[in-house]
């Protein structure tokens, strides 16, 4: 892993109009490399593991499925009483359901009514569809050309014993749940919560239920930062508002390194007389980096709070409600999701689809503008929510999708393909 030092003197050369800003993929690069995922675990009952991270590999107890199965209803067959061509009639012999099998062996020249699930049959290899075959009260005609095996769940094709059925790091999702119930396991050891401590700067923000005075504005970011990390699965810590001062400031980042793992701070972190934010980092620990070339966003700082067990990796957001959500999505998620103990991690999905409507842009940065993705004449496309401002939030809550417009890329014509990313079941 890369030391953080050796972060701090990274600059960007694919961006020389600005060498002090990184491109998006260089900053996802260096924090990706920097975190690692935090030590600890506990076992839980399974229901409780929903959206948690295994700790450790899930081994299978048992073959699954435990038996050589039908996996549709028909008739088990021995394929070596088919003949090549044209039909063959078969004996009925009896009936195989699910959890009640057919007694005895299968004698040549004769087969069984199975249903989905039911255990194939002693003396039998393959299973032929209901719906091709000629039934009778007591026999069977079969068309030709089935192929062994067809339409049979071999035993153990799906888990083997002894194998792992999970590895450590898989997100325990509704899938996962099901597949831990059906081994007959009860209790699985899971990664620890991730802790992660936030708070809002500015004297302008005033929390909700006390009056607006002139100047100020209802802080939304601790709401919206509080709803992605609940999304996550995170143990959040709100220490609330902090007002711009150096000293309230160092106090609130103390304490968040001596209780949290990582830390999210919005506004501050830009080059103003009140924005202490980067500065404090230097004093109180270190700064990989502070500015990005993207839009919205730039100013955005990373690095760590503290040292040894008192310390936290911190994320300076900005203060304008969009380039937090922004930010939060292309940096900090990922980040999380490591740091969790997610393996591996997965970028959001990215593709391409036509923009129906103008964008402008100006090459040298990248651009994150809010857009919807719909579909017409079965064609998926997609359009701008409108103006663009990093404070305008509504355009978030209209938007389903960020419409990413490259680093060199200039304004966008209606019916350029542009790149998007679904916020659609984003945390």
């Amino acid at each position: 892993m890369t030391s953080l030092l050796q972060a701090l003197s990274c600059t960007d050369p694919s961006n020389p109009g600005d060498p002090e800003s990184l491109s998006v993929e260089r900053a996802r690069e260096i924090i990706l490399d920097l975190v690692a995922p935090v030590a600890g675990s506990e076992r839980l009952p399974v229901r409780d593991t929903l959206g948690r991270v295994l700790a450790e590999d899930v081994i299978s107890t048992m073959n699954v499925p435990g038996h050589d199965n039908s996996a549709m209803d028909g008739y088990a067959v021995r394929h070596a009483d088919l003949a090549p061509e044209g039909e063959t009639v078969l004996k009925l012999a009896g009936t195989a359901f699910a959890g009640r099998g057919f007694e005895g062996k299968v004698p040549p020249g004769q087969c069984v009514r199975i249903m989905t699930g039911g255990v194939i049959p002693e003396g039998t290899d393959t299973v032929v569809i209901q719906e091709v075959v000629k039934a009778t009260a007591d026999a069977v005609t079969i068309p030709p050309k089935q192929r062994q095996g067809q339409n049979v769940r071999r035993a153990g094709e799906d888990l083997r014993e002894g194998a792992p059925a999970l590895r450590e790091g898989k997100l325990i999702r509704p899938a996962e749940l099901g597949l831990i119930a059906s081994l007959g396991i009860g209790e699985v050891t899971v990664k620890r919560r991730l802790r992660v401590a936030f708070f809002s700067t500015g004297d302008e923000l005033c929390s909700i239920g006390t009056p607006l005075r002139e100047g100020e504005v209802y802080d939304s970011n601790r709401y919206t930062i509080f709803g992605m990390l609940t999304r996550l699965g995170c143990e959040v810590i709100d220490l609330g508002v902090v007002r711009d001062s150096p000293e309230a400031i160092e106090a609130a980042f103390k304490e968040a390194a001596a209780r949290a793992d990582a830390i999210i701070t919005s506004g501050g972190v830009s080059v103003g007389e009140a924005d202490f934010i980067r500065g404090l980092m230097t004093q109180l620990g270190e700064v990989a980096f502070w500015k990005i070339a993207m839009r919205p966003g730039r100013p955005m700082a990373f690095g760590k709070i503290g040292s040894g067990e008192n310390s936290a990796w911190l994320f300076g957001l900005p203060g304008n409600p969009v380039a937090v959500m922004v930010t939060f999505y292309e940096f900090v998620r990922d980040a999380l999701q490591k740091l969790m103990g997610i393996s591996p991690v997965e970028p959001l999905p990215q593709f391409r689809v036509p923009c129906v409507t103008p964008l402008k842009k100006r090459p040298g940065r990248t651009e994150f503008q809010r857009g919807v993705l719909f579909r017409e004449n079965g064609e998926w496309k997609v359009r701008a929510t409108g103006a663009q401002g990093s404070g305008i939030l509504s355009s978030m809550s209209e938007a389903n999708c960020l419409i990413v417009i490259e680093l060199e890329r200039g304004n966008i014509e209606p019916g350029e393909p542009v790149l998007v990313q679904s916020m659609e079941g984003l945390a």
